[in-house]
């Protein structure tokens, strides 16, 4: 790769690298796409988000009855 070349930190790049191996197609070209718009990730992954909080929450008491904090 060159100081030029376009990056993306997702990995999108070793997967192509090998699926260009495997297959010899890209797996971002066609109907097989496997991008997904980000209000359809935020749509499924609030209730992820609503228990990390709640076991920040969680911890946090534990470690105050713990510790007497």
């Amino acid at each position: 790769m060159g100081t030029k070349d376009i990056v993306e930190a997702c990995g999108r790049c070793a997967m192509s690298s090998a699926a260009d191996l495997t297959s010899g197609r890209s797996p971002f070209e066609g109907e097989n796409v496997i991008e997904v718009e980000e209000r359809k990730v935020r749509a499924v992954s609030r209730h992820v988000v609503a228990l990390g909080r709640l076991k920040e929450r969680l911890n946090e008491w534990a470690r105050g009855f713990t510790y007497g904090r």
